[in-house]
């Protein structure tokens, strides 16, 4: 596991110049604002003037995406969907945990809000590691700007440490991954059922909907037991 209080700029989160969106967008939009602007002359209408107006924004928009917001053309890593080895995830967590300390526990909000257990809960981890990686991009990465920055500050932070404090792991601690304590990771309901209800779905969804089985039944009735036990039936 790296050491380093941030992870570099080439890690998680950072890009190439190669991923620069094209500016065939923006040279079409100013194109067709100019073909506007000829167009209209002495006699435009107030629908000329509002189509002008907000191609105009596009425009902008467009090239706001292109100057600050290449970095998301790399798709950010998922622990949800983790399919690499056991040690490339621990260096992944590892320098996941490296920026914690260095950034995200400096936000007295974050540092109160974060359980104990964060590494037992794969949905804290996930939303933790595209937050790291929404920094880099906005701090580090070649795409780095005030907008993005500020974005992280304003909407992206406060939201991730918001869903932590009052969904995820409310009032969890290491206690509760302990013993009859532990929980297996959740089942879809009913997934026998899927084959049935993709056909009905496709071809007679004017129709009456198959019923549930007996056995799909008592399978939820059974999941709903453990739901209320808290897991340990």
């Amino acid at each position: 596991m790296t050491t380093d209080p941030i992870p570099s700029r080439n890690g998680a989160g950072g890009n190439d110049r190669d991923d620069c969106p094209s500016i065939a967008a923006v040279t079409g939009l100013a194109r067709e604002v100019e073909a506007l602007r000829k167009g209209m002359k002495h006699t435009a209408s107030a629908g000329d003037l509002k189509r002008l107006a907000d191609t105009v924004a596009e425009l902008g928009d467009t090239i706001g995406a292109t100057a600050g917001g290449g970095a998301e053309a790399t798709p950010p890593a998922s622990w949800l969907a983790w399919q690499d080895s056991a040690t490339q995830a621990g260096v992944l967590v590892g320098d996941l945990a490296a920026w914690m300390a260095g950034i995200y526990l400096r936000y007295a909000d974050a540092a109160e809000g974060l359980p104990e257990c964060w590494l037992w809960h794969p949905e804290v981890v996930e939303e933790l590691l595209w937050l790291m990686q929404a920094w880099l991009a906005a701090y580090e990465s070649d795409f780095a700007s005030v907008r993005l920055a500020g974005d992280w500050h304003d909407r992206l932070r406060p939201g991730v440490v918001r869903r932590i404090k009052e969904s995820y792991a409310k009032a969890c601690s290491l206690e509760n991954h302990t013993g009859s304590r532990t929980k297996a990771a959740p089942q879809v309901p009913v997934v026998d059922a899927v084959e049935a209800m993709a056909a009905w779905w496709a071809d007679h969804r004017d129709e009456v909907a198959p019923e549930p089985t007996e056995d799909q039944m008592l399978a939820a009735a059974q999941a709903w037991r453990r739901t209320r036990s808290g897991g340990n039936e």
